[in-house]
């Protein structure tokens, strides 16, 4: 699921949180100075005579490790035979995954009886189909945490997009944490760390692919959320969900115009005003930006020079970049453009983008879509073998790694329209369905596992198409003048190419695979907003400083002397509590515990007094429905909206201001961080399973069982079936 709150910890340079960002960065420029994946296509050497001699000594040093690796294979083939010499036959060749991220029962059962979906028709009657039960709470990171490990959130560690820091209550990312490098050798302007900053994925239990690989199993693992940086185990993997882009934020546009506006894209973008000399100025010199540079005294934004030469009479735009020149055409977004930033002598960050010329007539519009790392030349680690991302480049093409790839933000801010959105999308799923399919043919015995994105990414911008009445429709209604939406089919048009790449799939599917076709949760309408921060303000649990209006991002208006409960991110509200928040206020145990019976009596059926309808269905105690190692990191309270309803916009990056409930009029209209027995996901498989109420925690399990190993003890799924019909001679 593409989480908008998740571009919001870092958006734009005038928004996005600096210190985190910062981090980012230096992580970024640490990598480039010291772990570099080819040092090659990054170095540009004082001389060929010096680069000849490098060349040399990496061929002398590639054949000793070559002759050294000989000598040794006998001894590792006989530590090999030792180490699984127990390892329990198979029951099955090849166990196959095809991730459907946010995938709705309700509008698939609706399809498969119109007949459109007949590949998955006839998976659910060769094998079967059912509701598949998801996460409490019901948000992408922690469903994938939950399928990857078959564990609880209590025993992976991961509760939503966002967590908090507890001492300054600011909003971290969940699943990684990146320190800073202190220690600095200063030369000249320049500060060159001496040393690498901590990366660790915060992801908890071990995922069934590391289980498999300790068993010598080769796994296959491409898109899954929460995988960066990238697990190490016996096989490959592309990181998802969480790659950053080259701004070290979690999607950020860049939108050239002339047309002049006070207002600053709030929302995962940057706009740079082109000064003009009227309607007709056909030719503008500026600048893409980029990351701040923090091997400088000062960590200046690092930038790069465009070339703008507007041909109104041909609609189309020149467009000159890292000397070189494309031609654009109004409305059609380009291929993948290579950018790179220079950030010392010998340094250079590379990337890739797209573009897309938005108007040309009275006035100009150019955008840049976030800047993904180049994957042949990757600054940070996004697959295992790190050389697995370029490999798939040089494969099938450049492809995006930015963890949010769709960019959601655009669209919502209307900078790119619906069609354009959607072209984005499917491109992203081809490189997906090339990625996977070239897995496919190369696993002989193993697992793949493949996510796509485009079930969630489309059902959340789309959504407002398919349900009369929607504040959003009557939006885009207005906005194009009356008329009926173009793509209001789009998420129809959907699940119809899901079930063609199923089709695809089940062609390739041999005697001794296992099948299994899932989605991490189902869907339903966003059609209105709800602030719980407001509601907690306004009944005397939340306070605000002296002077405070309440509309400072990430709570930094809120007096915690006086404060109690407060919300962030997109389902959970904690407690100030003493001795674990910064400035906490609530004592533990007993006035703690009142405390949440409290708000769980208040605000579960907590009724939307303009429409009459409830909007929190039910407030959950995370002590009450989990139980593992690291519950003490989890919200205190879960909110389970109702249908059609969320955590508004506001509140989920800490605004008190404003009211309680409110219509959503954005493009993004459909979620699933609500309720989450409102939005279980689908389970298509070949073989019958023999369990009837199946959880997303249990694929683990029984991806192990199938391969002959115990599932173990810290995974709370159960195996889905006893043996399946198709078992190895």
């Amino acid at each position: 699921m593409l989480e908008a709150v998740a571009r919001r910890v870092e958006t734009s340079k005038g928004n996005r949180c600096s210190h985190h960002c910062a981090q980012v960065t230096l992580w970024v420029l640490t990598l480039l100075v010291f772990a570099v994946p080819s040092v090659a296509d990054a170095y540009v050497g004082p001389g060929a005579g010096i680069a000849f001699v490098g060349s040399f000594l990496v061929i002398l040093t590639t054949i000793f490790l070559s002759f050294l690796s000989m000598l040794a294979w006998p001894f590792r083939m006989l530590i090999r035979a030792i180490k699984y010499r127990n390892v329990p036959k198979s029951l099955i060749r090849r166990f196959i995954i095809v991730g459907l991220d946010g995938q709705d029962p309700k509008l698939t059962d609706r399809f498969m009886k119109e007949g459109k979906l007949p590949n998955f028709a006839a998976l659910a009657k060769g094998g079967c189909y059912h509701p598949l039960r998801t996460t409490f709470p019901s948000i992408s990171p922690v469903a994938w945490s939950s399928f990857s490990t078959g564990s609880h959130p209590a025993r992976h560690n991961i509760y939503d997009f966002l967590d908090r820091d507890r001492r300054t209550y600011l909003p971290v990312l969940s699943s990684v944490k990146i320190g800073s490098v202190d220690r600095r050798l200063k030369i000249g302007k320049y500060r060159i760390p001496l040393g690498k900053p901590e990366v660790r994925l915060l992801r908890k239990s071990k995922s069934f692919w590391q289980v498999l690989g300790e068993h010598n199993i080769w796994s296959t693992v491409l898109r899954v959320p929460i995988t960066f940086p990238p697990d190490r185990f016996k096989g490959a993997q592309l990181s998802a969900m969480c790659v950053p882009d080259l701004l070290g934020t979690q999607g950020t546009f860049i939108f050239f115009t002339t047309r002049e506006s006070d207002e600053v894209i709030k929302e995962g973008g940057i706009r740079v005003y082109l000064p003009s000399d009227g309607p007709g100025s056909n030719h503008f010199v500026t600048e893409i930006p980029g990351p701040d540079n923090d091997l400088i005294d000062g960590s200046p934004p690092m930038k790069i020079p465009i070339v703008i030469d507007i041909d109104r009479d041909n609609n189309s735009v020149d467009v000159s970049v890292d000397d070189e020149q494309y031609t654009l055409e109004l409305g059609k977004l380009t291929d993948w453009v290579e950018i790179s930033f220079k950030a010392a002598p010998g340094i250079t960050i590379h990337g890739i983008c797209r573009m897309l010329v938005t108007e040309i007539e009275e006035h100009f519009g150019l955008y840049i879509s976030p800047i993904s790392f180049d994957p042949e030349k990757p600054v940070m680690p996004v697959s295992h073998p790190s050389y697995y991302s370029t490999y798939l480049a040089k494969k099938i093409g450049k492809f995006s790694t930015l963890g949010l790839a769709e960019d959601t933000w655009a669209l919502n801010e209307g900078i790119i329209d619906d069609g354009a959105f959607l072209q984005m999308t499917y491109d992203i799923d081809k490189e997906r369905e090339e990625m996977f399919f070239a897995a496919l043919e190369r696993l002989r015995k193993g697992a793949l596992v493949c996510v796509f994105d485009a079930t969630d990414r489309i059902q959340h911008m789309f959504w407002r198409y398919l349900e009369p009445g929607h504040p959003a429709a009557k939006k885009a209604t207005l906005a194009n003048g009356g008329a009926e939406p173009e793509h209001k089919d789009a998420i129809e048009q959907l699940y119809i190419h899901n079930d063609k790449l199923v089709g695809r799939v089940m062609e390739k599917i041999r005697d001794g695979d296992v099948l299994m076709v899932c989605s991490d949760h189902g869907f339903n309408s966003f059609r209105r907003g709800v602030n719980l921060n407001s509601w907690l303000h306004e009944n005397g649990y939340l306070h605000l400083k002296e002077g405070a209006q309440g509309t400072a991002e990430w709570l930094r208006g809120v007096d915690w002397s006086r404060t109690k409960a407060y919300a962030i991110g997109l389902t959970g509200i904690f407690l100030n509590i003493e001795g674990r928040e910064g400035e906490g206020i609530v004592k533990p145990g007993a006035e703690a515990e009142a405390l949440k019976n409290e708000l769980v009596m208040k605000i579960s059926g907590l009724v939307d007094e303009e429409t009459g309808e409830i909007g929190v269905r039910e407030l959950f105690d995370t002590q009450k429905l989990y139980n593992g190692p690291y519950l003490e990191n989890a919200p205190d309270l879960l909110v389970g909206y109702n249908a059609g309803y969320r955590s508004s916009w506001d509140m989920a990056t800490g605004v008190v201001a404003g009211n309680i409930f409110e219509d959503n009029v954005k493009a993004w209209s459909g979620d699933h961080c609500i309720d989450p027995r409102i939005v279980p996901g689908v389970l298509f498989c070949n073989h019958k399973i023999d369990v009837n109420d199946p959880a997303l925690i249990d694929i683990a399990p029984t991806v192990l069982q199938q391969f002959g190993l115990t599932p173990p003890e810290y995974m709370d799924g159960k195996v889905l079936f006893k043996d399946v019909t198709d078992a190895l001679d």
